[in-house]
């Protein structure tokens, strides 16, 4: 690790940041965690070590790098700038990097508030889902200042298999928005597929097998299409994320300028999945839309 940074904080142990901040611990580091739910904090602690604390405050407080991986933008304001936020624990100097996907604006806004502090500011979300985090073959887009990414880097590199700066604040979220942009509409084409094999008979795994070969072939196909044939969809990244993901891609493309026709579709099919019960599906589950007869 970069002899600068030998103390880390991380704000958020969920089902990414539990892992992440694992592999930063038996990497050698010394981890301070904070998690809204303690017992999970405590648990994270009896499993690697380190240690947990009441406020992210006091948990940022004598970290040099502070990792955030929450929910959405209101969480990262209250876990960095809220009372008992990071940012009153950090000292001039040390680092920020926000692995949530959230908006750029609030990227821009973190970015301010840090350099007004004289602390570094990456914004940093990661694709990959539990499984890549678990692994340590996450894909990391960041935004902000190369010495700050080159700062950063070595422990990132600790659960991301892809790390890259992107160009500045804002550019990691930017880049997020256009990896669900591609997954949404994947995800929707391998599901119409899929129904559109099984209607006609064939062998839907078979098919599979001979597209994924060509042109059609994606990490979707590969990783997804057994479950969804098997209609099961207890597992991965949760319907109800991907539309929070996908209600910032639209509200971002509104502000561009940009066209987003079957961005905004998928987000209403998403819609759809989560009146049948679906919130917490796998994305995957579009299939089961299609399947479901009652579903318009």
């Amino acid at each position: 690790m970069p002899q600068d940074i030998s103390t880390v904080a991380f704000i958020g142990l969920g089902v990414m940041g539990f892992p992440m901040a694992g592999h930063l611990a038996t990497a050698g580091c010394t981890v301070r965690v904070y998690n809204r739910t303690t017992g999970k904090a405590a648990a994270w602690v009896a499993e690697y070590g380190g240690s947990h604390h009441a406020t992210p405050s006091e948990a940022a407080r004598g970290a040099d790098l502070v990792l955030v991986c929450v929910g959405n933008d209101d969480d990262v304001r209250q876990v960095t700038q809220g009372d008992g936020g990071a940012l009153q624990g950090m000292a001039p100097g040390s680092l920020l990097v926000d692995h949530t996907t959230a908006s750029a604006e609030l990227a821009s806004e973190l970015d301010v508030a840090c350099r007004e502090r004289q602390i570094g500011f990456l914004d940093a979300p990661v694709s990959g889902g539990q499984q890549g985090a678990e692994t340590g073959a996450l894909t990391i887009m960041c935004g902000g200042e190369p010495a700050d990414f080159a700062r950063a880097r070595p422990l990132l590199d600790h659960y991301g298999r892809a790390v890259n700066l992107m160009g500045a604040a804002g550019s990691g979220q930017l880049t997020k928005m256009v990896n669900q942009i591609c997954i949404g509409g994947l995800i929707q084409g391998l599901a119409e597929g899929l129904h559109f094999a099984d209607k006609a008979g064939l062998d839907p795994s078979r098919v599979v097998e001979v597209i994924s070969q060509g042109a059609a072939g994606s990490w979707q196909m590969d990783n997804r299409h057994r479950t969804m044939i098997a209609d099961e969809y207890d597992h991965g990244f949760a319907v109800d994320w991907m539309r929070k993901d996908l209600g910032i891609c639209l509200d971002q493309a509104r502000r561009l300028g940009a066209r987003l026709p079957v961005t905004a579709l998928v987000d209403q099919f998403y819609a759809d999945v989560q009146a049948m019960g679906g919130g917490r599906w796998d994305t995957s589950s579009l299939l089961r839309r299609l399947r479901d007869p009652d579903t318009k």
